[in-house]
C-alpha cells in the first residue's frame, strides 16, 4: 500500500535506483542495433521509393494534363463554395472538439491519441519500445498490474454514516443517490465476509440472512431479515440489518442495535464454550465476534451522533482493548474523532503516539490530526508578515512541516478544509491518498479544524507549498511513496456522478483538444471573410493555389 510512514519510505527513496533514460541499452549486440536502425529508416525509404516511382510513371499518368485541369477546375470554382466548405470545415471541427472535451473530463485521456496509439500504430508497425530484452515486457507488465492492484486496495469507511437514517433520508431531500452501485456492492461482499461463515446452515436464521446480505433490493432484504426473526427472535444480524437500513433516525437504529447487542452476546457466549470442539465451530466464533464488534461500534457511533461522546468514548477504549487483533477495522479513527470534540488534545496525542507508526498504514485521519496538534500550538499568533521578517519559530516549522506531510500524503483535503469545493456526503468506501478519503475526513473533521483559532489560516498560508518538493508526484515523493495514478478511476467508481471528481495532479488539456479548437475556429474565421469579402478572398484562394 502507499501509505507507509513517511521516514521509511523516504529512505526507501532515496536508496532505490534512479529511472534510466530512454534509449537501447549497452549490453545489446550489433544485430540489434542494426534492426533497430533499419526499422527507423524503413518509413523514410518507403517514401523515397514512392516519390521515384512517381517520377518514373509521370509522362503515361499525364500528370501535367491533370494538374493543368485541376488549376482551371479551382478558378472556375465561386466564393459560395469556399464558404460552403470552410463553414462545413468549422461545423465537423466543432463538433470534434465538442467530443474531445467531453470525453476527456469523463475519462481523462484524449480519444484521438487513444485511438492512434492504440489501433493506428500497430498497423503502421510502430511499438512503445523498438528495442526490449526477452521477457522484459512481460515482467514490466506484470509489476504494473501488481503495483495498481496494490495502490487502487478500497478500505471501509470507519464513519460510514447509517443507510436509512441518513443516506436514505438524503435522498428524500435531494432525488440524488449518495451511493455508487460499486460502493454498496463492496458493502455487501463486506457483509457476507463479516456476518456469514460455513456452520449458517445449522441454523435456519443464518441460513435466511445469508440470502438477505446476498440480496440487492432493499425491501426484500428487510423482508427476510423479519423473516429470520420469526424463525429465532435471537438473530443478532436481522436486528443490524434492520438498524442500519429500516431505521429513518439515529435513536430507532440505537433502540435496534441494543437488541442486537443483547442477542450477540448471547450467540457469543455460546460460541466461546464449543470453540474447541471442531474447526467448524472455530470459524463460528470468528463470525459471531464479528457480529459482536460491529454492534458495539455502531451503538459507539449512534452515542456519539446523539451527543453522548463520553459513553462513545469509553465504547471505543473497551473494545480496543478486548480486542486488540481487529485494527483493521480502523477503531482508532473513530476515537479520535470523538477525542477532538471533547477536545481531549492530550488523549488525542497519546493516540497518535501509537498509530501514527512507521509499521502500520496511514490515512488522513492520522496525518491531518497529527498536523492539527501542532498547528494548534501556533496558529492563534501565526502572521505571515511577522514570519517573513523574523523567520519561523522551531514550533511553527514543526508545524508546516506537520501540514506538508499530510498534504503530500492526500493533497484533496485542503479544498475541503477551506470550502474551496463543496462537501457531499461521504461514501461507505474510501481510497487512500484519493478524494474519497479527503471527503470522508472532511465530512466529520472540518468543525474540529474551524475551533482552533487560526487553524484554516495556517493552512491556507502554506499547504501549496508541498508541492515545491514533489515537483513529480506520480514518480517519486518526498515522505511517501509516489503518488497512485490509479486514484482517478477509482474515486469515479466510489462517488456519485454528480460530484466533480478532485484530480492530482492536475492533468494537462491534451495536444488534440487545441488542435480542433484551433482548426474550428480558423475555418469558422475564414467562412466569415469569404461570406463578408468573397472578391478579396476568392483572389486569395486563386493565388495561394
Amino acid at each position: 500500500m502507499a501509505d507507509s510512514d513517511g521516514l521509511g519510505e523516504a529512505a526507501i527513496a532515496a536508496a532505490s535506483p534512479s529511472v534510466s533514460a530512454p534509449g537501447l541499452s549497452p549490453s545489446l549486440g550489433w544485430r540489434e542495433r542494426l534492426r533497430a536502425g533499419l526499422a527507423g529508416t524503413g518509413a523514410s525509404l518507403w517514401f523515397v521509393a514512392g516519390l521515384g516511382l512517381l517520377y518514373a510513371l509521370r509522362v503515361p499518368l499525364r500528370l501535367c494534363e491533370n494538374l493543368a485541369a485541376v488549376t482551371v477546375f479551382l478558378n472556375s470554382l465561386t466564393p459560395k463554395f469556399y464558404v460552403a466548405l470552410t463553414g462545413t470545415s468549422s461545423l465537423i471541427s466543432g463538433l470534434i472538439f465538442i467530443f474531445e472535451w467531453w470525453y476527456f473530463h469523463k475519462h481523462g485521456t484524449s480519444f484521438i491519441e487513444q485511438v492512434s496509439v492504440s489501433h493506428l500504430r500497430p498497423l503502421m508497425g510502430g511499438t512503445e519500445s523498438s528495442i526490449s530484452e526477452p521477457g522484459s515486457s512481460n515482467n514490466r507488465e506484470s509489476e504494473t498490474s501488481r503495483q495498481n492492484l496494490s495502490e487502487c486496495k478500497v478500505w471501509r469507511n470507519p464513519l460510514n454514516l447509517f443507510r436509512g437514517a441518513e443516506y436514505r433520508r438524503y435522498t428524500w431531500v435531494t432525488g440524488k443517490e449518495p451511493l455508487t452501485y460499486y460502493d454498496m456492492n463492496l458493502s455487501a461482499q463486506d457483509h457476507q465476509t463479516f456476518f456469514t461463515c460455513d456452520t449458517d446452515f445449522l441454523r435456519p436464521s443464518d441460513t435466511v440472512m445469508q440470502k438477505a446480505w446476498r440480496e440487492r433490493n432493499p425491501p426484500a432484504r428487510i423482508k427476510a431479515a423479519y423473516q429470520a426473526l420469526e424463525l429465532n427472535n435471537d438473530c443478532a444480524t436481522a436486528y443490524v440489518l434492520l438498524a442500519e437500513e429500516e431505521a429513518t433516525t439515529i435513536v430507532d437504529a440505537e433502540r435496534l442495535f441494543k437488541q442486537a447487542l443483547k442477542a450477540g452476546e448471547t450467540i457469543y457466549r455460546r460460541s466461546q464454550q464449543c470453540q474447541h470442539q471442531s474447526p467448524q465451530h472455530e470459524a463460528q466464533l470468528r463470525r459471531d465476534t464479528n457480529v459482536l464488534v460491529y454492534i458495539k461500534r455502531r451503538l459507539a457511533m449512534c452515542a456519539r451522533k446523539l451527543g453522548r461522546i463520553r459513553e462513545a468514548v469509553k465504547i471505543m477504549r473497551d473494545l480496543m482493548k478486548e480486542f486488540p487483533p481487529l485494527t483493521m477495522l480502523n477503531i482508532h479513527e473513530n476515537l479520535l474523532e470523538s477525542l477532538l470534540e471533547l477536545q481531549a488534545y492530550a488523549d488525542v496525542q497519546a493516540v497518535l503516539a501509537k498509530y501514527d507508526d512507521i509499521s502500520l498504514p496511514k490515512s488522513a485521519a492520522i496525518c491531518y490530526t497529527a498536523a492539527l496538534l501542532k498547528t494548534r500550538t501556533v496558529s492563534d499568533k501565526f502572521s505571515p508578515e511577522t514570519a517573513s521578517r523574523r523567520g519561523l519559530s522551531t514550533a511553527e516549522i514543526n508545524a508546516v512541516e506537520a501540514i506538508h506531510r499530510a498534504v503530500e500524503f492526500n493533497p484533496h483535503v485542503p479544498k475541503y478544509l477551506l470550502e474551496m469545493k463543496s462537501l457531499i456526503l461521504p461514501p461507505e468506501h474510501i481510497l487512500k491518498r484519493g478524494d474519497s478519503e479527503a471527503i470522508a475526513y472532511a465530512f466529520f473533521h472540518l468543525q474540529h479544524w474551524k475551533r482552533i483559532e487560526g487553524a484554516l489560516h495556517l493552512l491556507q498560508c502554506t499547504w501549496e507549498g508541498t508541492f515545491r518538493m514533489i515537483p513529480y508526484p506520480l514518480e517519486k515523493g518526498h515522505l511517501f511513496y509516489s503518488y497512485p495514478s490509479c486514484t482517478e478511476t477509482a474515486d469515479r467508481e466510489l462517488l456519485p456522478s454528480f460530484h466533480h471528481v478532485s484530480v492530482y495532479p492536475k492533468k494537462e488539456i491534451p495536444f488534440f483538444i487545441h488542435f480542433t479548437a484551433g482548426l474550428c475556429s480558423s475555418t469558422a474565421m475564414l467562412a466569415f471573410l469569404t461570406h463578408q469579402f468573397p472578391e478579396i478572398m476568392g483572389v486569395f484562394a486563386k493565388a495561394w493555389c
